[in-house]
């Protein structure tokens, strides 16, 4: 039998290791934020710290995670109450290969996308021309994959998820948000690409795992694929995209009350809207909605100028862009990747017709100000997808890294956008001291002082 000797840190009462339960007071919060400062830049108030120090250089630095496949059964272990340290119920077991068939990470893929919670990351959908990569005669749908795959942060443990009812098959370049428990999935291509369009609304619960078509009312937008897609107030916008032989300016919205779709005609003469494009990226403050990017089959969009819809006198409006003080604007690009953190937008990747990017810049919504990150992806990639977290880590994965070759990638990598509060430090440090702690019991969680958020987390 083998037996694993807790640490001090988690012989503490429950009253200490009930992270977040209290209410500091100003002064106590105060002295928090210094640490958390100086626990994730290495230093006392955020310095350097000098070397070593397993937390320097976090914030807008790139992790590569291995992403374990999901073996059920593996290291089942339990806590002992009694002489107050994990048991593990049996030897590891060294698993033949011939048995690990279903539960491999994600072949690697383009043209899919992805969305984040608090405790995992959701992966739908992709293309990958290669045959063995793809999955070989185990893929019905080669080149596409028909699969939803989440990503379990706590564990880092791939897993495809087995639903119920119609996933769709528009597989590559669709659409994808989180609203609340329900991924909501819009347009997409099938192959050959613009022959096998969608344009229906497809819901995935995530919880009960069950996918379900959204009966709407009105005139849909047109099948379309590599369209921008955001909820804003309560309704879903639509923006963009292309059939495969024209691509489209149209901005489409659909009440998600009334399920109702409505196509937007701006008060703006033609030649005040935005030019034609797919593959963009959104984001909004609420009032506006703001274009990012994008292109055509041989052109890519600017950004030291972007259009942004306002909600509120439906019209169109053009934004200059504020350079980097040295570096100047990003380049021009499409088939990047984009997330949101309040009024910080943050594009990473892309393609500007001649080469695949590998950059992070950092636009504010109020200011319009590009900065450029420090931070460079280990590798430049393009018809990528990424996702941030709601504690404010973004992850990255797949995407094309080769166009000559045309060589995909099925690395997952993460990187902190924002510098993470004491719980998320605290959580991480946690994780990694015991990487089994979700075989534990909901029961024995509780009993070692944990919250019903980060138990939630864990399963």
């Amino acid at each position: 039998m083998v037996t694993t000797s807790l640490p001090a840190s988690l012989h503490l009462s429950r009253r200490r290791l009930a992270i977040g339960c209290l209410s500091p007071s100003k002064s106590v919060i105060g002295r928090r934020k210094e640490a958390r400062l100086e626990v994730f830049f290495g230093g006392p108030g955020g310095g350097s710290g000098g070397s070593g120090g397993r937390g320097t250089g976090q914030l807008n630095r790139f992790v590569q995670l291995s992403g374990r496949p999901h073996l059920p059964g593996k290291k089942k272990i339990r806590w002992d109450p009694v002489r107050r340290r994990f048991i593990q119920s049996c030897p590891i077991i060294r698993i033949p290969n011939r048995f690990l068939r279903g539960h491999r990470p994600p072949p690697a893929r383009s043209g899919h996308r992805c969305v984040a919670d608090n405790t995992n990351l959701y992966v739908f959908g992709g293309y990958n021309p290669d045959y063995d990569e793809s999955g070989g005669p185990d893929n019905e749908d080669y080149p596409l994959f028909r699969e939803l795959w989440r990503y379990h942060f706590a564990t880092g443990v791939w897993h495809q998820m087995g639903t119920d009812g119609y996933m769709p098959r528009e597989l590559a370049s669709m659409s994808l948000v989180l609203h609340g428990n329900n991924l909501l999935v819009f347009g997409g291509t099938g192959i050959p690409f613009g022959e096998s369009n969608g344009n229906d609304v497809h819901v995935c619960n995530v919880k009960y795992k069950r996918w379900a078509l959204l009966s709407c009312r009105g005139k849909k937008p047109s099948r379309i694929y590599g369209q921008a897609m955001a909820i804003i107030n309560g309704s879903l916008y639509v923006f963009g995209g292309t059939t495969g032989y024209i691509y489209s300016t149209d901005l489409h919205k659909l009440d998600l009350n009334t399920r109702e779709w409505t196509q937007l005609k701006p008060n703006n003469l033609s030649c005040d809207l935005p030019e034609e494009r797919y593959r963009h990226e959104i984001a909004h403050d609420g009032q506006r909605i703001y274009i990012l990017g994008g292109g055509t089959s041989w052109t890519a969009y600017s950004l030291n100028k972007i259009h942004a819809y306002n909600l509120e006198t439906n019209a169109w409006e053009e934004i200059a862009t504020k350079p980097h003080e040295k570096i100047g604007f990003p380049a021009a690009r499409r088939c990047h990747s984009c997330v949101q953190i309040k009024n910080d937008v943050f594009i990473c990747g892309g393609y500007n017709g001649e080469v695949i990017l590998g950059d992070i810049w950092k636009l504010n919504l109020q200011t319009f100000q590009w900065v450029k990150l420090p931070a460079t992806m280990p590798e430049p990639v393009y018809f990528h997808c990424a996702a941030v977290t709601p504690a404010g880590c973004m992850y990255i994965h797949g995407g094309v890294v080769n166009i000559h070759e045309n060589k995909r990638t099925g690395s997952l990598f993460k990187i902190w956008l924002v510098v993470p509060s004491l719980l998320e430090l605290a959580w991480e440090k946690l994780l990694a001291a015991f990487p089994n702690l979700a075989n534990l019991s909901r029961t024995q969680l509780l009993h070692l002082g944990l919250t019903q958020g980060l138990i939630e987390r864990l399963k």
